[in-house]
């Protein structure tokens, strides 16, 4: 699969979990999609991200979530969603298996 067919692949799949959300009774806001690869490599510099960020491909995004208008911040709130995220595609891989909770991404290169 081209890097072009998993952005796609990775935004049907997002729709679905955006739809789940809801769903199941979740807000959602974004939070950070798209970075450049500067802003990766001043993240990484940080110690607060990798250089070679799957943002930078546009296959990971980060949400905030909320229930009953509490912001919920744990990764261990999302463990429903990221467990639902991990069933859509084999591809599908989410942040609380490495402390990033609200980190939904699509595979690539053997990044996650």
């Amino acid at each position: 699969m081209t890097l072009r067919q998993k952005q796609s692949l990775f935004v049907e799949l997002c729709g679905h979990l955006i739809a789940r959300a809801y769903a199941t009774g979740f807000e959602l806001t974004w939070g950070e999609a798209y970075r450049t690869p500067e802003q990766a490599a001043l993240n990484a510099a940080k110690g607060i991200g990798i250089k070679n960020s799957l943002h930078c491909l546009r296959l990971a995004l980060d949400f905030n979530l909320f229930k009953d208008g509490m912001w919920l911040r744990n990764s261990e709130d999302f463990e429903t969603l990221g467990f639902y995220w991990e069933g859509l595609h084999p591809l599908c891989r989410w942040g609380g298996r490495f402390d990033d909770g609200n980190h939904f991404s699509l595979e690539h290169g053997g990044r996650k």
